[in-house]
């Protein structure tokens, strides 16, 4: 059973068991079932027991009441953040969090500034390795302005692991933190279907924590816009990067392969996430830009612990190479995704 099936029949019962401590179950018995039978009839697909049954019950002591709008998948999520946000030492997770044992990359590493820093010009990278990423995020405070704002905290780690190349003692050839802070709004207004179910703006920071030839980093000012549209979540990311002076700068033409800009496409099909992600494509006219397309799927029973595929086509994919193209397909397993 998916987890959001679970926790849509959970509420429903939670909902009906409210409801009949207020009404006395024998006078309700019978009616109850046929106004179910009769509702049922002419229900949409989207409607479950639980909600007809609501609605029964509260006709039957006399409130009116309205099937409420389908909740898509990106307020689903949000609702399910909302319910552990107030919980001491709440930690969620922020972007998909997945283990990727096999990545195989057919256009190769560049191992060039390893080969300076390691003072070894046999220095190389296999074309297969391991990646993963964790990525968590805590609230810092809740419910200001009318329980319409929250301001939040991040941090992101994506990790490149040459574990099956024994040469070099199978080291980590790349780790990007990202630790972050927003604050987040909830407009949720609503037009033609489409919902606005979150804006945001923030400050990032991303480095690969190395020194000298390997040092990478850069600081951001962002906003966040998220849309639903029924299971299909869009997210639109600009960001400014915050200027260093020309001393401290390791990547000064960052942006001309990272872009100014992200935008997110996630859709949830029954079991199946699929979601496909872009950077610097229409801003570098095709030339220096990136997508990223995820599947996770499930596997057999289990609940949370999900197949991934990931394919990744162009720049900017760690912050070591961010200026050198990438041709990669990975599997693995997914913990958390998007949606």
């Amino acid at each position: 059973m998916k987890a959001d099936g679970f926790y849509r029949i959970v509420t429903a019962c939670c909902a009906v068991l409210t409801l009949d401590a207020l009404v006395p179950f024998n006078t309700l018995a019978d009616p109850l079932e046929l106004c179910i039978q009769q509702k049922l009839a002419d229900a949409p697909d989207n409607v479950t027991v639980g909600d007809l049954r609501r609605q029964c019950l509260q006709q039957a002591v006399g409130v009116e009441h309205t099937l409420p709008r389908r909740q898509g998948a990106v307020e689903q999520r949000l609702e399910a953040e909302k319910k552990n946000v107030l919980r001491p030492f709440t930690i969620m997770p922020h972007r998909p969090n997945y283990i990727l044992p096999v990545a195989y990359n057919s256009h190769g590493y560049d191992a060039s500034y390893h080969q300076v820093a390691n003072n070894d010009p046999e220095y190389t990278f296999d074309s297969t390795e391991a990646q993963f990423q964790v990525s968590i995020k805590t609230p810092l405070v809740v419910g200001l302005f009318g329980d319409s704002t929250d301001i939040y905290a991040a941090y992101t780690n994506h990790s490149f692991w040459q574990v099956y190349n024994n040469d070099i003692s199978a080291p980590f050839r790349e780790t990007n933190h990202e630790p972050e802070m927003w604050i987040q709004f909830k407009p949720e207004w609503e037009l033609f279907g489409i919902v606005n179910t979150s804006n945001s703006l923030g400050i990032n920071h991303q480095s690969n924590g190395q020194s000298s030839v390997l040092s990478r980093s850069w600081n951001r000012l962002f906003g966040t816009i998220v849309l639903e549209y029924g299971d299909l979540g869009l997210i639109f990311t600009p960001w400014y990067r915050i200027p260093e002076s020309e001393g401290d700068d390791d990547n000064p033409d960052i942006t001309r392969y990272m872009g100014h800009y992200e935008m997110g496409a996630s859709y949830r099909c029954d079991d199946h996430t699929f979601t496909l992600t872009s950077r610097n494509v229409f801003e570098s006219n095709y030339h220096r830009g990136s997508v990223q397309f995820g599947w996770s799927f499930p596997l057999g029973d289990w609940p949370f612990l999900r197949g991934y595929l990931q394919y990744y086509n162009g720049y900017g994919e760690s912050l070591i190479d961010y200026d050198h193209y990438v041709n990669r397909v990975a599997l693995g397993l997914s913990l958390t995704d998007w949606l």
